[in-house]
């Protein structure tokens, strides 16, 4: 049974969420504030939490701040941030802060239950059978044990970026939309947006490249979308 943690300070909303995900099977810690959730994460609950649903409007410290401590204790918990405006900037900020994915509130149950089961796969493990991985100018991609190193050094990637890196490097100089990144990579059949997919090219260059500004392992193709290499 996936376990969730909501980090939410509005009690109704967070009541209610809570009953949803219970009604779908899905196991629930919650957190009126990011202090009680990183130090939830840090106990011995915090071993069963699968995915964090994250408010960024919260008292004290605010779900930015959260988002990047959650990151740096573990990249490959996925998380959701949730954002009551919809403003642009703090979108490209929680996504810059590293979140999987963002809803904004109000959000129905079933786009809510839907954005978790998505995410969630992208936590798993691919399945693939083990074979030698590539050196690709120094950045070594195992598909099946899901991990990357660049020069021999691990690089941690949170699970939306490895999907990521795992879907264009599958299929080195073939051009991907945006479109289809998001259908592929986050699971968005409907009108998704684009900055997702920006956003995360962007996290996976500044880990990935030497130079950002001028990758060499995801490039873009402007007009049409990205592709990995030619390096």
């Amino acid at each position: 049974m996936p376990h969730v943690l909501l980090i939410e300070d509005d009690a109704s909303v967070r009541d209610g969420m809570e009953l949803v995900l219970r009604r779908h099977g899905y196991g629930v810690e919650t957190a009126a504030t990011g202090e009680q959730a990183l130090a939830l994460l840090a106990g011995e609950r915090g071993a069963l939490v699968e995915l964090a649903v994250l408010d960024l409007m919260l008292p004290g410290m605010d779900g930015f701040e959260v988002c990047r401590r959650i990151r740096a204790r573990s990249a490959a918990l996925p998380v959701i941030m949730l954002t009551a405006r919809g403003d642009d900037s703090d979108i490209v900020t929680g996504l810059e802060a590293d979140a999987d994915d963002y809803v904004v509130k109000p959000v129905t149950a079933p786009v809510l239950e839907a954005r978790i089961r998505a995410a969630l796969r992208r936590a798993e493990p691919s399945g693939q059978p083990r074979e030698a991985a590539p050196d690709l100018a120094g950045l070594v991609i195992d598909r099946a044990g899901l991990t990357v190193t660049k020069h021999g050094a691990p690089v941690a990637l949170p699970p939306t970026e490895l999907r990521l890196l795992l879907e264009l490097s599958a299929s080195p100089g073939r051009v991907f939309s945006r479109e289809q990144l998001l259908e592929s990579i986050w699971d968005h059949t409907f009108l998704g947006d684009s900055r997702l997919v920006d956003a995360a090219v962007a996290r996976l260059r500044a880990k990935l490249e030497d130079v950002p500004a001028k990758p060499r392992y995801v490039q873009t193709v402007r007009g049409f979308g990205y592709r990995f290499g030619p390096l």
